[in-house]
């Protein structure tokens, strides 16, 4: 049984007896403007130990630019994290005060913070609320219904969001694709929205920010499920193998990604008007598996990575934003697993599972706050090689000895998440962690799509003839020649699979093919310049990058009519 459907029934089960999940008392009529304020507290989710809450508080005095709330609790609840207050306790006395951007509480105003608590015995709803020492009745609304048993408490996560729901089109991206010749065939495709700055939030050059996001998702929504796909990327010294994706914060900046980038994402995330959207969060991606493959006494190592291992802020920083995301209910966190081509060797394997629990329980995170992992983001690696398997022999050798598989563990990145998903939960993670597989551009479609396997005259020659994946190497990761769109994204395609997803909109560069100045932090890579010829990252060959390509997260053209023209399934 899954972490989520325990939390249910015993949610269910303690809701149906008589703690109740609202605390309401009825003012009414005419005289309902005298009460100086009314407070309705909500147990949205409650199971064995624990539970989270929400708290509305309306103010029918006079405006006030600071404010807090107070109650006690008669039994043995400990609150231990709260959003959209600073939620403190004494004792058996809580107090929930303003953040800064929510302290102005007009007359007939209302604020909603939230908080997560634990308790033993019974759950009893505080019996009496003060706002600034005045004490508030409650909003009216007459009784309560009982609950219906076959109904999720609100807030309560599913097993997989994605199955029974839609998936956000983001308007903007949409835009682009539609406006492409033959374009509008795939415009309506689900994409991941990239918080990739701390302007991103709010919005860039007049772009959409977050709050936009969540509004257009709500009014797609309808009276259905509808999932959001978030990437959260912005660690402190971001990408530090990769020049073409660095970040705005430099490496120490960690005490800047909690307070000016994870809270208020956070914060919004929170508002209760967001409450019905399923949010999947992206984790970080890229950072986890450079602290295993690119640090030091490896050849692979850069500088820059040795740095970020040593001051273990990626750790952090993925631990912070997993623990505050975490706390807000209808959130479903997915941490970055690289990919087959990158962590698929047995000594990359194992290392890279455990860093994934270190950063799983840092900053106070749990391994409670990972709904699943996502591999082959924004990446090339094929879904499934038909032709081939890691167990075949040919010519007297095994297919992991052919210059492409070069000793890996896997093939695919079917077989890889099904793998992976396997170590994590033998090493402590929930049983019912899913996996998400980007397959926005690793269909290789085309002329060139192998119908068959290669010539058994030496394993080299049949790995290669029958290979989908037409990179010179699978630590190819920019903007690469041939590449075509994937299978369309669906839910609940495979075994321990939640979703095959499109996180890496199309058509959005990985990375500039020569230098640009730019004002987000980006810098060239020479994996994007097409006449590079490699390094040991990708066993010096060529970089199959395409030329003419702007700086990352730019509109490429050129990439997205090549992802059409190779895509697999093949467009109509």
């Amino acid at each position: 049984m899954s972490r989520t459907r325990t939390a249910l029934l015993a949610a269910m089960a303690l809701v149906a007896g008589a703690t109740g999940t609202a605390f309401a008392v009825v003012p009414g009529g005419a005289g309902a403007a005298a009460v100086p304020c009314t407070v309705d507290y909500q147990v949205q989710n409650q199971w064995d130990t624990g539970f989270t809450a929400s708290v509305k508080v309306t103010n029918n005095g006079a405006a006030k630019s600071s404010w807090a709330v107070k109650w006690s609790y008669a039994g043995n609840q400990k609150v231990t994290s709260g959003w959209n207050a600073k939620v403190t306790q004494s004792g058996a006395n809580v107090t929930a005060a303003n953040e800064s951007y929510n302290g102005t509480l007009a007359t007939g105003g209302s604020a909603t913070f939230g908080f997560q608590g634990t308790y033993s015995g019974s759950n009893a709803v505080p019996a009496t609320f003060t706002l600034d020492g005045v004490t508030c009745n409650v909003d009216s609304g007459g009784p309560t219904d009982p609950p219906d048993p076959t109904d999720p408490p609100p807030g309560n996560r599913v097993d997989n969001p994605y199955d029974g729901a839609k998936v956000y089109v983001n308007p903007e991206w949409s835009e682009k694709a539609a406006a492409e010749p033959g374009g509008s065939r795939i415009a309506n495709q689900p994409t991941g929205v990239w918080l990739d700055r701390t302007a991103a939030i709010n919005g860039v050059n007049g772009g959409m920010g977050l709050r936009d996001h969540l509004d257009e998702a709500l009014r797609q929504k309808g009276s259905g499920e509808l999932v959001v796909q978030l990437v959260i990327y912005n660690l402190p010294g971001r990408d530090c193998a990769a020049l073409a994706s660095n970040g705005e914060l430099g490496p120490t900046e960690i005490d800047k990604y909690k307070t000016d980038y994870i809270d208020p994402i956070k914060a919004i995330l929170a508002d209760s008007k967001y409450a019905s959207l399923r949010i999947v969060t992206t984790v970080e991606i890229d950072s986890l598996p450079n602290l295993v493959t690119n640090v030091s006494p490896r050849a692979t190592a850069t500088p820059n990575c040795d740095v970020m291992k040593a001051n273990g802020n990626y750790v952090k920083g993925v631990g912070y934003a997993l623990n505050k995301l975490g706390d807000v209910p209808n959130v479903y966190n997915y941490v970055d697993a690289g990919h087959h081509g990158w962590l698929g060797w047995d000594d990359n394997f194992g290392p890279s599972a455990d860093l994934f629990k270190q950063a799983a329980t840092a900053e106070g995170a749990t391994v409670a706050d990972v709904h699943g992992f996502i591999a082959n983001t924004a990446n090339y690696s094929a879904l499934k090689e038909d032709h081939f398997s890691i167990g075949d022999n040919v010519a007297g050798k095994s297919v992991r000895e052919s210059k492409w598989v070069s000793w890996n563990r896997y093939v695919d990145e079917l077989s890889y998440a099904q793998a992976l998903r396997d170590q994590l939960v033998s090493i402590g993670f929930d049983s019912g962690i899913g996996m998400l597989i980007d397959t926005s551009r690793n269909g290789w479609g085309g002329a060139n799509r192998p119908t068959g396997p290669g010539a058994t005259t030496s394993v080299d020659t049949y790995v290669d003839g029958g290979r989908y994946d037409r990179r010179f190497n699978t630590g190819n990761w920019c903007n690469q020649s041939g590449a075509g769109l994937g299978e369309r994204p669906q839910a609940s395609p495979e075994p321990g699979i939640d979703a095959y997803v499109w996180m890496k909109p199309p058509g959005e560069s990985d990375g500039a093919s020569e230098v640009i100045d730019n004002d987000e932090g980006k810098g060239f890579d020479r994996m994007c310049d097409p006449t590079y010829t490699g390094n040991p990252r990708n066993d010096n060959n060529m970089s199959g990058a395409l030329p003419d390509a702007p700086i990352s997260g730019h509109w490429f053209s050129a990439q997205f009519q090549e992802l059409m023209k190779n895509a697999y399934p093949p467009l109509s």
